[in-house]
């Protein structure tokens, strides 16, 4: 049996109170009471003071918009809770239609990945982001993870202690089969990575989840291996690796940060007026520097070797070919 409330309890629990019923539409004294472990006549008493409790207006007297309110006739006669009118917590600062949805957006997302099983949690800071904004958000939806099934599959094997095999599309445009012990997932903006022991190289490796193809669970269970240390960086350098020298704007450096860039010189200011600066990258292969320019279409420049050069300038006349074709 909850015993009497203290002073500083009492307050405590008034100012729990008025949140949690702002959250909850309709709300039964009992339920109220086992929630806050209170007996259910402590949350009458407490409904009854928050109904005559308020903000004086500018008048600095108390009027009927100034107050509380609930619907009274649920409360003295189904013994049940319903607020219709809060003061207040209206004027506290409030999220934007616009951020309110980007927010939920978000969780939309986060509530597709595997990994987060408690997807009521997810709903109910929906709900609540939903009621609390300054007005409607825009419904939007999320795009589901086409990884989705991938990484499911993945933490299925990892519950199992068991390896993975699948089809993996390397850097050098080569199919391999490789058999792996999953250790961790990761990404990086909107790619993800699987890390994991791997069979064949007898090394810990990073596989990218958009070139995995034919990704099955084994019955082989995971090697002694599967304690290996992963390095701290996800993408670490290799003996193989190509190194680029690269030339691109100051204010773009942060876009290679993924690549170790290291830093060799400053160059002149350019046209713009910006500062241009040359960096040296490690990249797995020529494939990836394709990609690379590619997604950095009019930053950067590749400076040496000649070879890499060469490659990048055929790759792009064999592309721009295609749209003269097409006119």
């Amino acid at each position: 049996m909850p015993g009497p409330l203290r002073a500083p309890d009492r307050l405590a629990f008034l100012l729990a109170l008025v949140p949690y019923l702002q959250d909850h539409d309709t709300v039964t004294v009992t339920q109220v009471a086992a929630h806050f472990d209170v007996t259910p006549e402590r949350v009458r008493d407490a409904v009854t003071l928050i109904a005559v409790s308020g903000v004086p207006g500018a008048t600095s007297q108390y009027q009927h918009g100034d107050l509380f309110d609930i619907q009274w006739d649920e409360f003295e006669l189904h013994d049940r809770i319903v607020l219709t009118h809060l003061v207040g917590i209206d004027d506290s600062p409030r999220f934007s239609a616009r951020e309110a949805a980007a927010l939920i957006a978000g969780l939309q997302y986060l509530s597709a990945l595997p990994e987060n099983a408690d997807r009521a949690a997810i709903a109910s800071l929906m709900a609540k982001l939903t009621r609390a904004a300054s007005a409607p958000p825009t419904q939007l939806l999320a795009e589901n993870s086409g990884s989705a099934d991938a990484l499911a599959l993945i933490a299925a094997a990892v519950r199992a202690d068991v390896q993975v095999e699948f089809d993996y599309l390397n850097g050098e445009g080569v199919h391999e089969h490789r058999f792996v012990d999953p250790l961790r997932m990761e990404s990086v903006d909107r790619d993800w990575y699987l890390r994991g022991w791997c069979h064949l190289r007898a090394a810990v490796r990073t596989f990218r989840l958009d070139r995995i193809s034919q990704l099955g669970v084994t019955d082989r269970p995971r090697s002694a291996q599967t304690g290996a240390r992963l390095p701290d960086r996800l993408f670490e350098p290799s003996a193989h690796d190509l190194t680029v020298l690269m030339e691109l704007p100051r204010a773009a450096l942060p876009l290679l940060a993924d690549y170790l860039p290291e830093l060799v010189s400053d160059t002149v200011a350019d046209q713009a007026g910006g500062d241009r600066c040359r960096v040296r990258l490690r990249l797995a292969s020529f494939h990836g520097l394709k990609r690379l320019v590619a997604g950095l279409p009019g930053i950067v420049t590749v400076i040496e070797p000649a070879e890499a050069r060469a490659i990048v300038a055929a790759w792009a006349a064999s592309g721009a070919a295609h749209y003269e074709a097409d006119v």
